[in-house]
């Protein structure tokens, strides 16, 4: 049985007595708002939802911890805060009101809405389009779009976490003995140094 069967034998049974937005919102599918795992402190509750959910796209859970896992959407918001200037501020926050707009603009509805599919094919064609404006020299290095932004704060937060230093990265508590010739591929099985 599907849900638009389950649905019409529900209204059978209550003698029709769904509201219509509530059966539009069976019908349509909606989702409740993702959890936040932190409190924002500098992002409201919308936007900290979103900022999660971008950053769980750009660095997802795999065999390794994803963005959320790790505490970027926290770091984030912390990092915006306490260390950005007023003016990159204000340039994060209209860059992830554009994002949203966009996202309304393509797919009728908010981005915390939509499928996954949805989300990541709005993800990749935003990035891809500043990846291309920035190879044409459209602005400055230190007047990256949102999205450009957001994945080096998702990066910097996650190869900074424990878990991304640790278990994707190589990292030895206790560096042994020094061996400055050797072949590469001897030198961490391709890995990049946590720490140098």
């Amino acid at each position: 049985m599907n849900r638009r069967e389950a649905i019409q034998r529900t209204a059978l049974v209550l003698g029709y007595a769904i509201s219509a937005p509530a059966l539009a919102a069976v019908l349509n599918g909606c989702k409740a708002a993702p959890e936040l795992t932190y409190k924002p402190v500098f992002f409201t509750e919308d936007q900290a939802r979103l900022v999660s959910e971008l950053a769980e796209i750009i660095l997802p859970k795999t065999d390794t911890p994803g963005a959320k896992d790790v505490g970027v959407p926290g770091f984030i918001d912390l990092v915006l805060k306490d260390t950005y200037a007023e003016k990159d501020k204000d340039r994060f926050l209209s860059g992830l009101a554009e994002f949203e707009e966009l996202a309304k603009e393509n797919f009728g509805d908010s981005f915390i809405d939509l499928d996954a599919d949805k989300q990541k094919e709005h993800v990749k064609a935003v990035h891809d389009q500043a990846v291309e404006a920035g190879r044409k020299g459209e602005f400055k290095k230190e007047e990256r779009p949102f999205i450009l932004m957001t994945k080096e704060l998702t990066l910097l937060g996650f190869f900074t976490s424990e878990p991304g230093a640790t278990q994707v990265l190589q990292y030895e508590p206790v560096p042994g003995a020094y061996h400055g010739c050797i072949p590469i591929a001897e030198a961490g099985n391709g890995k990049q140094w946590a720490t140098s």
